[in-house]
């Protein structure tokens, strides 16, 4: 594909902006998106993926937050990787580092992924059986949500729910 700017590079970065809900797609060369102001500020060469992973690892936990864990060792002790090392290079040294930097990967993985556990896609024609028991998973939480917050109405809706989406699932 040929940079959309001047036509005659190949295009090698892809930028998809989203403003103000309308989406735009970009496909252009590294030299115009240098000029364009597209590329990463402060990156040497204007663009790195490690650079781009390292200012998401460098996420640090609110020191006032009650429920931020306590902070993780500095060093990693089966290969001595420590958490800047690894925030510069974009991976680890070891499988124990996952162990030892545990803690201030929780955060990381939720601000990337959104969640801290891997759910997967369904497929839209065989995953019906899938769909269903994930849905009374979510209503089973939303449930037990509604009975802390003594919302009872609602959570007996839920719960008639639940039993109907488990019918259908036992039935296949």
């Amino acid at each position: 594909m040929l940079c959309q700017e001047c036509g005659k590079k190949q295009a090698t970065l892809h930028f998809t902006k989203i403003l103000n809900g309308e989406k735009t797609e970009f496909h252009i060369c590294e030299s115009c998106a240098r000029e364009k102001g597209e590329l990463i500020p402060g990156t040497p060469n204007g663009f790195s993926i490690h650079n781009l992973l390292s200012g998401l690892l460098d996420f640090e936990p609110s020191s006032h937050n009650p429920l931020a864990a306590k902070a993780p060792p500095s060093r990693c002790e089966q290969c001595g990787l420590t958490y800047t090392q690894f925030s510069k290079v974009g991976r680890f040294g070891c499988s124990s580092c996952y162990k030892y930097f545990g803690d201030k990967l929780d955060p990381l993985f939720k601000r990337v992924h959104g969640n801290t556990i891997h759910t997967g896609k369904v497929p839209k024609r065989s995953g019906g059986l899938i769909k269903h028991k994930r849905e009374i998973e979510n209503l089973k939480k939303e449930l037990l949500l509604r009975i802390d917050k003594e919302e009872f109405e609602e959570a007996a809706h839920l719960r008639d729910i639940i039993r109907d989406l488990e019918k259908k699932v036992a039935e296949g």
